[in-house]
């Protein structure tokens, strides 16, 4: 089996050739925190100034990356996430000890006094090999009024100079909303003069604080995904999706039209993320300890307090369930599609509370559907 470096994913991880999602995420979010200095408009984990009380202790902290350890090779990658990670005041021990068992680790810290150049330092030292910025407008004006505080969009670039600077891979996380779209080519204008890994669409899902805003019309979102796609093929970065998972079909088909056969486009690099979405090679865990499918996809599953992530991880019913794209109800089950994408299960359950339903952003009509199916 021919595999990329162990543990060399990253934030929006490669996946090793093999890698089998029914035994193993590529990924873990884990929310280490839901303490936060922002208050932005679209926050899934609704987040506070102050930890909630009932957070993962230190010592059961420790034993999740035991268990986590307990996935095997290949191990999966963890995302440190919020809130704000910078705000976990056991954050370097815990970076020291999965990097002891061998896990590889990213941060998504929160742009706010916290996240400094010294502290950058910090974190790589302690074994941080990529970290996730958040940039939701290309000037100051589109971006503060997502993140809620002034001066957050100025600060977000110097953090990107200083990662820059230091060596530290950067993902950027950009929202996409009924009204921030047509800022995007302005937001890849300003990221394209920059050096990044990575930039990374979220389709905005309505839930926490995003139920206040408004997410894009199917047929925008497809136009929309049509232009990363040509973006895609010239930019100095990889371009992906997050919630959107109908971007890889519309690559896809594009690939088929330049007459890339299926076996061609699997073995490209536009696969890297087919098969990916909640609950299937991604699994989160709350600053609580609840297992939820994803960051998005709010249904708890269990508990890390009280049973192992592995155990639920490969026989929960409902991830089994998520796994299994035959099984998925009107055009996501038929869609020729689904195992390449399989639509957004987080988007499904917004907006029909049932996570097998399909996805109400994508508009695609699969091959051989019945006229008003």
């Amino acid at each position: 089996m021919t595999e990329q470096p162990k543990h060399a994913h990253g934030i929006g991880a490669v996946r090793p050739v093999g890698w089998v999602y029914a035994r193993s995420p590529m990924i873990v979010y884990w929310e280490l925190t839901n303490a936060c200095g922002l208050a932005c408009r679209h926050c899934r984990a609704t987040a506070m100034p102050d930890p909630a009380p009932g957070e993962l202790s230190t010592d059961q902290a420790l034993a999740l990356l035991d268990d986590i350890a307990g996935f095997g090779d290949p191990l999966p990658h963890i995302v440190f996430t919020g809130g704000d990670p910078l705000r976990r005041h056991d954050l370097d021990l815990l970076l020291a000890e999965a990097g002891a068992r061998g896990i590889g680790v990213s941060l998504a810290p929160a742009v706010t006094p916290l996240l400094t150049r010294e502290r950058l330092v910090e974190v790589k030292q302690a074994g941080v090999q990529a970290i996730s910025l958040s940039l939701d407008g290309s000037c100051p004006a589109l971006h503060d009024g997502v993140r809620g505080v002034a001066g957050t969009f100025d600060a977000t670039l110097e953090a990107l100079g200083w990662a820059e600077e230091l060596g530290i891979p950067v993902q950027i996380n950009t929202l996409v909303t009924d009204t921030t779209a047509a800022d995007l080519p302005a937001v890849y204008d300003l990221l394209s003069t920059r050096k990044l890994m990575r930039w990374s669409l979220f389709f905005l899902i309505s839930i926490g604080r995003g139920t206040q805003l408004t997410e894009l019309a199917p047929e925008k979102a497809e136009q929309l995904m049509t232009w990363l796609g040509n973006l895609n093929r010239t930019a100095p970065f990889q371009v992906k999706t997050t919630e959107a998972m109908q971007y890889r079909r519309i690559a896809a088909r594009a690939a088929r039209r330049r007459g890339l056969t299926d076996e061609q486009i699997e073995a490209s690099p536009m696969a890297r993320g087919f098969g990916i979405r909640d609950g299937n090679g991604i699994i989160f865990v709350s600053h609580l300890g609840d297992v939820t499918p994803s960051g998005f996809l709010p249904l708890a599953l269990g508990n890390v307090k009280e049973s192992s992530l592995v155990e639920l991880y490969r026989d929960d019913p409902t991830l089994r369930a998520l796994r299994d794209p035959k099984g998925f109800k009107g055009r996501c089950g038929r869609c020729e599609f689904n195992l390449w994408c399989g639509g957004s299960r987080a988007r499904a359950y917004a907006w029909t509370g049932d996570v097998l339903e399909s996805d109400p952003l994508c508009p695609y009509v699969p091959s051989g559907t019945p006229v008003n199916a």
